[in-house]
């Protein structure tokens, strides 16, 4: 009989483009479901019980209970809003209240390519008005 072929060899999988500063655990936006590092990602719980539950932001990564992710942006947040993924990410039955998780993404989020300044509403450019030629 003779041998299969190949069967002697290791098979080694192709290089899947796995970005060095990226390895570590990864974690799944409840709003936008793309994945992305732990790091990158804020955590959350739910805190109270019945129809008291609130939506905690845990940027430390300490409090206890089950935890779901979401990208420190308010358009995810929207999102997980209207998919409604926020019961089905943490094992809810209620219906929980986002004000405290809002309210923490407003005060951390800064727009792309603006700087602290320019968020706040000062604007680098002078205007044209009063310039001399």
């Amino acid at each position: 009989m003779r041998p299969r072929r190949g069967t002697d060899r290791i098979r080694v999988r192709p290089d899947r483009g796995v970005d060095l500063p990226s390895v570590g655990p990864t974690r799944t936006c409840v709003g936008c479901r793309n994945r992305a590092p732990a790091a990158s990602l804020l955590r959350f719980v739910a805190a109270g019980s019945g129809g008291n539950l609130r939506l905690l932001p845990d940027p430390g990564r300490r409090l206890p209970g089950r935890g779901a992710h979401l990208h420190p942006d308010p358009a995810c947040l929207a999102q997980a809003e209207r998919r409604r993924a926020f019961g089905r990410a943490l094992r809810l039955t209620g219906v929980a209240d986002t004000g405290l998780l809002a309210e923490h993404l407003r005060t951390v989020f800064v727009p792309c390519g603006l700087t602290d300044d320019e968020a706040s509403g000062a604007s680098s450019r002078p205007s044209k008005v009063g310039r001399l030629r």
